[in-house]
Formats: C-alpha cells, structure tokens, sequence
C-alpha cells in the first residue's frame, strides 16, 4: 500500500483532456507567491489574488490567464537559475494582461476572420465570373495566407509591448530589470543559431537577439538613482535553489541528477536534490541520512521534515513518518495542502485510536485551501460510514468519471441524513 501514496508528497493533478498537467507542492508555490508578490502589488493586483500553478512540462515556458493567475512551467523552473529572472519573466506575462492583450487578440482574430471571408467571396465571386479560373483560386489560396502573415505581425508587436511593459512593472515594484538581460540572454544561447537561419516575419515573436536589443536599449534610459530595493534576499536565493534541486530531484533521471548536483558538491541545493533522487530511485536509507544531514543544518525548514515523513512512510516507519510530517505542518508558516494530505495518508494506514478522526480534520482543512482529487481519496479512507461514499463521489467527480461519481452519490444518499452536507453535496453532483 505504501508504493501507492509515494507521489503524495509531491502531488500531480493532471486536468481534463487537452489541457496542462500541474503539479501541487506547497514549497514550489510559496517561494513563487513569494517572489513575484512585488510584481502583483506593482500591478495593483489585490493581496493574495494572485495565484500561481506549476505546469508539469519540460518546454521554457510561462503564461497567464485570467490577469491572476500564473502558469509556469517546471522545465522554465529547471533551467532558469535566478529569481530575477523568473521574475522578469513573469513581469513579461503580467505586461500582456496590463496590455489587454488577450481581448485585443480575440478582437484582431474576429477581424482577420471577416477580412479572409471577403477575400475568398471575392476569389469565388471572380471564378464565377469566368475568363480565367486560376484567377480566383488564387485569391482563395492566399486569402489564409494573408491573415496568417497579419496576425504574426501583431503578436510580434504584442510581445514587444510585453517586453516594454514588464521592464517598467519590475522597476515600478523596485525588483532588478537585468533579470530581462539574463534570461534573454539564456534564450538567445537555446535559440540562437536556430533563429539565424529563420525568417523573422514567419514567427510570431521577435527574434531574441532583437528583444535583446531592445532591453538593453530600456535599460539605459533608467534613472541613475534607481534601486532594486525589492530584489531577492540571500534566503529568497537559497529558497529558489532548494526549488530548483527539488524539481529537478523529482522530474529528471539519476543520471541527470547527478551530473548536476556531483556528490562533491556539498551545497544544501546538491543534498537536496540528491536525496530526492535516491528516495525516487529505491535508496531510502541513502535518501534518509541526506535529508537528516539538511536536517541537522536547518532544523527550521518545514520542507526537509516533509521529506523526510515521505521516507520515513515508505520505510514502513510510520510513527517517526508522522512526527516528520507534524513538525513539518507546525514550521510552514502559510497553508499547506499537500503536506496535510499527506499526513492524512500516514495516519488512515497506521490507523491507531484517533489516527482517523485527525485524518478527518486535515483533509477538510486541506480542501477548504485547495481541493484535489487526491484528498477526497483519503477521506474516504478515513470515513466509516455513508460520508466514505460522499467523498468517493468527490474525488471521481474531480478527475472527470461522472458514470462513477454518479453512482456513490446515489450510494452516499441512501445512507446520509437527508439535509446534511455531505447529503445536499451528494445531490449536487447528481444534478
């Protein structure tokens, strides 16, 4: 049973079809809010509004939607090894929201549909005319064309008003505007030899080199007197690092691992990601002195005891896995889901007096933060009675069975009091 829940310390959601796989860990999270709150306050975002999601995909990518919440994904996380650069790279993001870039967008798509369909009425309108018919189709083939080239152009322009108006969010929010020279400099490296034998008008954003250009351009303009008094910290630093070798420890094969954190290199980061890796790869008493040892250096991160309640479960240690996990839960100084979950696992497969009205309690309080599959799953562990059926129903709901949710609703309401919660939450599902 253990092998099942050895995911559950760094939980995967994966969304309905066609849509992005994210990942839930409340460390990644937190040190993210953290870092770009300056940019949200910049861009008179309300306090707690913005959010961010880890996507699970190794492309060097970031989006927004919605103006508040923030996509990134864990291969931009992997490769890019400074804050400021994140931070850049959000504050890019948040420029086509300030922009209103995606109404225009949806605007100038509208337009450019309207303008192909009249071009192709004319193309059939001169075939029916007769003479020659290559004449219209003609003008029907390059109809599509002639849209394609249009909308290039305007994102083109869209991004180099992103570009513009991020640089001026980070310096509006007092964060270091060289974390844009930084990460187009490590675009241009990825990229660079491929864009020079590209044609800049069949792309939709402006070559790097130019976008480049252009920063530095800004960036000489800037008041001499400026001050990042926002940048990252020394800790923000370290806290970014720890994420980093996290990711990394999770998401990449030992070899990799290893090549990038070598056993000679002694840096929390390296010890981290290494004992992750071991832990991955079937090493748990490898992966236990390691995580002890980060222990031993930083007794107040909340995170190394998470991992090490993570081992300690899958050594089959369940009372130390518990002491783990609660110390975790009693350091973090925000919300922690995940961590709760978890915890609730180890307590519903330990099963002693209490152990399960505790599980109870942390997956409510868990779901009141962010509701997950994953959570209803073990409270329906942990319930004994027709609330086990609610919450099935809840969980098959959320990874989109309906068939199966359906039918332990039913099962919920045969055996729940009619009016409670759990009873009136069965009936929604069945409607």
């Amino acid at each position: 049973m253990r092998r099942i829940f050895v995911s559950l310390l760094f939980i995967f959601l994966v969304l309905p079809a066609g849509a992005v796989s994210l990942i839930n860990d409340t460390e990644t999270e937190s040190v993210i809010t953290d870092l770009i709150a300056p940019l949200a306050s910049a861009a008179d975002i309300p306090d707690g509004r913005l959010r961010v999601h880890i996507v699970d995909d190794n492309d060097f990518n970031a989006f927004v939607m919605g103006g508040e919440d923030v996509y990134v994904y864990t291969g931009l996380l992997k490769q890019i090894k400074s804050p400021d650069a994140l931070q850049a790279v959000v504050a890019h993001e948040l420029g086509h929201t300030l922009g209103g870039h995606t109404a225009q967008m949806a605007d100038r798509m509208s337009a450019e549909m309207t303008r192909t369909m009249l071009i192709q009425a004319l193309g059939i309108g001169l075939m029916a005319l007769g003479g020659d018919p290559s004449m219209g189709a003609g003008v029907l083939a390059g109809s599509s064309g002639i849209a394609q080239q249009s909308m290039l152009a305007f994102t083109r322009d869209e991004e180099r008003i992103a570009d513009d108006m991020g640089l001026k969010l980070m310096q509006r929010a007092k964060l270091n505007p060289n974390g844009f020279i930084e990460v187009f400099g490590q675009m241009e490296n990825m990229t660079g030899a491929f864009e020079s034998r590209i044609n800049p008008n069949r792309i939709n954003h402006p070559l790097t080199a130019e976008r480049l250009s252009n920063v530095r351009a800004q960036l000489d303009k800037r008041d001499v007197d400026y001050v990042a008094t926002n940048a990252p910290t020394d800790t923000q630093r370290e806290e970014y690092e720890l994420v980093r070798a996290k990711l990394i420890g999770y998401l990449d094969n030992a070899d990799k691992v290893s090549t990038l954190y070598p056993n000679s290199d002694k840096s929390d980061a390296a010890l981290y990601a290494r004992a992750i890796a071991r832990m991955q790869n079937g090493d748990l008493e490898g992966a236990r002195v390691g995580t002890i040892t980060l222990i031993s250096r930083d007794a107040e991160n909340p995170y190394f005891y998470e991992l090490l309640g993570d081992i300690e479960y899958q050594l089959g240690h369940y009372d130390d896995s518990v002491d783990a996990y609660e110390k975790s839960l009693e350091l973090v100084k925000d919300k922690a889901p995940q961590i709760e979950t978890a915890l609730a696992v180890v307590l519903t497969e330990r099963n002693k007096p209490k152990d399960k009205a505790r599980a109870i309690e942390l997956c409510k309080r868990s779901l009141l933060t962010q509701p997950a599959p994953l959570t209803y799953w073990v409270l329906a562990r942990a319930y004994e009675d027709g609330r086990a059926d609610w919450a099935r129903a809840e969980y098959y709901n959320m990874i989109g069975r309906s068939d199966k949710a359906r039918d332990y609703a039913k099962r919920a309401q045969k055996s729940l009091k009619k009016g409670s919660p759990e009873y009136i939450k069965a009936g929604d599902i069945l409607k």
